[in-house]
């Protein structure tokens, strides 16, 4: 393969962000395509009191893809501390004055990966103000990632009002890429978002890369409690029938100390039963995939390491 492999990568939250800033310093072709549903915090502020889209996650991918974090990263991700602006982080604010300047929220984000010389794209998976709903297995509802995200009892789906277009760069990041990757973040705020619009989910299915979905390593209250790895890909399967190939999974030892913390905010860690997964149709990549110490999440160099391993697959084929 004489270009760079090219990767679409659809999460959100703090997981996607992660995971670029462990594929950067690849070389790869890396297209960062995130869910917009965001309304808690700076980002539902914003969007509130602006109506712009979330700038949160859209903010840390851009961070994580900058060829130099160490100032201009540190700048973006600024919290202020005081005042009117406590809570915003400057990268946020610069992403919103900059939808005003353009009066295109997409522009602002190309001008923005200008000034941060970023290592790919960062593109949101819909331009169009939504609304994200969750069913719980009880058969409850909820609108809003915030409340879905602070609930109790596994969700069983998720939609967005109303139902969007895609953007169709995102698309198209998606019809060309040599590997997709779902994930890693939270399953029913951070990936299966995205199949609710159904031209992204349409893309993933048809699709002739592998497609790896990053399986969580602890479960989420709120969202996935009590769920095995295996009731994570059957979400995604029931969302985009067939849409998965091969799923990543941590295989190790986790901290004693952190998992007791663990256990007192509800979470527990994903089990992740080989022939089960194997049952669904996916192929298991099973490894040590979690970083040390007392904060239970991927490691950006172990999960990278694997995906390369994928893409190089991929290229002898």
């Amino acid at each position: 393969m004489s270009r760079l492999p090219r990767i679409a990568a659809l999460g959100g939250g703090t997981g996607l962000a992660s995971l670029l800033r462990g594929l950067k310093r690849a070389p790869l072709d890396i297209t960062a395509i995130v869910t917009v549903a965001d309304d808690g915090g700076s980002s539902g502020r914003l969007r509130r009191d602006l109506n712009i889209l979330p700038p949160g996650d859209i903010r840390n991918c851009l961070v994580a893809l900058a060829d130099d974090e160490s100032l201009m990263g540190r700048l973006f991700q600024h919290r202020f501390a005081d005042g009117d602006l406590s809570g915003h982080p400057f990268g946020n604010l610069f992403l919103a004055a900059l939808s005003e300047v353009t009066g295109n929220f997409d522009l602002a984000i190309q001008e923005c990966s200008r000034v941060l010389k970023i290592r790919g794209r960062v593109l949101p998976t819909t331009l169009e103000d939504v609304a994200l709903w969750a069913e719980r297995e009880d058969g409850t509802r909820e609108c809003g990632e915030t409340r879905i995200a602070s609930g109790s009892g596994a969700c069983r789906r998720v939609w967005l009002e109303p139902e969007p277009g895609a953007h169709p760069p995102a698309v198209t990041a998606i019809d060309n890429a040599d590997v997709v990757l779902l994930g890693p973040g939270s399953l029913f705020t951070s990936v299966l978002p995205h199949f609710a619009v159904p031209e992204i989910a349409a893309a993933v299915a048809r699709s002739t890369a592998p497609r790896v979905y990053i399986c969580n390593v602890m479960t989420q209250p709120g969202e996935t409690d009590g769920m095995d790895a295996a009731d994570h890909v059957s979400r995604v399967l029931e969302a985009v029938p067939g849409g998965v190939d091969v799923v990543l999974v941590h295989d190790g030892p986790l901290d004693a100390v952190a998992l007791e913390a663990y256990a007192r905010l509800g979470q527990e860690p994903v089990r992740a039963d080989a022939a089960a997964l194997e049952a669904l149709g996916v192929r298991v990549v099973a490894r040590p995939f979690a970083e040390e110490g007392s904060a239970v999440r991927h490691s950006p160099a172990a999960l990278a390491a694997a995906l390369i391993d994928l893409v190089r697959e991929t290229a002898t084929r």
